[in-house]
């Protein structure tokens, strides 16, 4: 007689399968992750691949700020020397025109300066004429009138005009021996050369007294060889 083993014959208990279920239905499934688990990690990677981008976008808007801020600052850098550059010119054009005008109206008074100057110089500057004349003379040096020109100064042609010439043997150069008008300038700027007489070295004079140095030589070297020379001890 066989002996049935329990569990392994035909009235061995089977699972349960619903009627009309297939064969797989029947295996046990594996364990899968649950639904919170599987759609934590894609929601992670996305907020960090936005964050990213986020800082990139901040970035590119950051080095766009700061090329238009140096190119701002340039702007002003450029507009604030160019504007230095015009208030030096503008300074300087004033002093320009300034000076011109008061050159100009200066010109015309240089003759009657030069009449008081010779009025001066012949001793007829008296009285109210003289207190008239001092007025008109501070009037004109406060404005920036200079007078120049001296005797005995080397002629310069940019500040001397030669009326007359001459030669004199006690001057080495060109040399003003009498101002005929004083010259006047304001600033750098000459309204008048002063007219002077000049004289110049004598033609020759240098040659004469070379030609004398030279003369004497012999004289000194006969009158010692006719004296024996030098004493001897």
């Amino acid at each position: 007689m066989t002996e049935e083993t329990p569990g392994f014959g035909e009235n061995a208990e089977k699972p349960d399968v619903p009627s009309g279920a297939t064969p797989d239905d029947a295996a046990p499934k594996a364990a899968e992750p649950s639904t919170e688990e599987g759609a934590a990690a894609p929601a992670g990677d996305a907020a960090a691949s936005k964050t990213s981008a986020q800082d990139v976008g901040l970035t590119a808007q950051l080095d766009q700020v700061r090329t238009a801020l140096n190119e701002r600052t340039a702007d002003l850098q450029r507009l604030q020397a160019e504007y230095q550059n015009y208030r030096r010119r503008v300074e300087r054009d004033k002093v320009t025109v300034k000076e011109i005008a008061a050159a100009n109206l200066l010109s015309e008074l240089l003759p009657t300066l030069d009449d008081i100057g010779r009025a001066r110089e012949h001793g007829e500057l008296v009285g109210g004429f003289k207190s008239v004349a001092e007025s008109m003379e501070t009037v004109v040096a406060k404005l920036g009138l200079q007078q120049f020109g001296k005797e005995g100064e080397p002629f310069d042609p940019t500040i001397h005009e030669a009326l007359m010439h001459s030669y004199a043997p006690d001057v080495t150069e060109t040399t003003c021996v009498a101002i005929l008008q004083p010259g006047y300038r304001i600033g750098e700027r000459t309204i008048r050369p002063a007219r002077v007489a000049v004289a110049e070295p004598q033609p020759g004079a240098q040659t004469v007294k070379g030609e004398e140095s030279a003369d004497s030589a012999p004289d000194a070297a006969a009158d010692e060889k006719e004296t024996g020379g030098p004493d001897e001890g």
